[in-house]
């Protein structure tokens, strides 16, 4: 994930992100006490100046699931930061992939996506499996801690895709206080060697389960009666 500062992509209109929210919410059936939410961490690399370096941006996750069976519905919304075209598809990608992991029907879900950094833009891939893991959590009645922080793409076959630039991630990671980064077990060859630093726990993974069960402390696939499971 890379991330362009607000003096590039200056975006921010005070209103915009509460007027986006009222209309998505006013257009979906669903009780408002039914909505469930996370601020969760993005990690990424950011240009300055020429200078590449390791970062964290912050991003609100809201999920419901809706009267009607018409199709997983995600909104993106566009302040006070955004999302890139590329990221919105690696995240809608990461979302199916995942709940197609955990065996959860999507037909009813809705999500909304905002980045909380103000005329913040994220790009790239590396940010989707936190984000689609953080959906079907949210999905399941689970939560990944606030210490907690990942990246990583999911596959269509329910892997962990290699990323660049962990060494920096991992130094951001260390940075905000994180206590867990979850990351790829497969390293990117142009990674350069780099030393886990103490009191930041790294937990290498390869499957969407695995990364389920570092984040959250629980099982993908879910064993409690009444929750949607698909039919194979």
């Amino acid at each position: 994930m890379v991330v362009k500062s607000a003096k590039k992509t200056l975006r921010f209109v005070s209103t915009a992100f509460a007027s986006a929210v009222v209309l998505i919410l006013w257009a979906t059936p669903v009780q408002p006490s039914l909505w469930r939410e996370q601020v969760i961490p993005i990690l990424g690399v950011t240009l300055d100046n020429r200078h590449i370096s390791g970062a964290v941006a912050t991003v609100r996750v809201s999920f419901a699931e809706r009267l009607d069976h018409s199709g997983l519905a995600m909104h993106f919304l566009n302040a006070p930061g955004r999302f890139s075209p590329m990221a919105q598809t690696a995240v809608e990608q990461a979302v199916y992939r995942t709940a197609r992991a955990a065996g959860l029907k999507m037909d009813r879900w809705t999500v909304i996506l905002s980045v909380l950094d103000p005329g913040l833009t994220l790009y790239g891939e590396s940010l989707s499996a936190m984000v689609g893991l953080s959906v079907v959590a949210l999905a399941k009645g689970d939560s990944v801690p606030p210490d907690r922080v990942m990246t990583g793409a999911v596959t269509p076959d329910g892997h962990i895709a290699p990323v660049g630039s962990i060494s920096l991630k991992v130094r951001a990671a260390e940075q905000a206080h994180m206590r867990r980064i979850v990351v790829p077990d497969e390293t990117d060859p142009a990674d350069a060697d780099w030393s886990t630093p103490f009191l930041l726990q790294v937990s290498p993974v390869g499957s969407v389960e695995q990364a389920y069960l570092a984040l959250t402390d629980r099982t993908l696939l879910s064993e409690r009666p009444g929750v949607d499971v698909l039919s194979h």
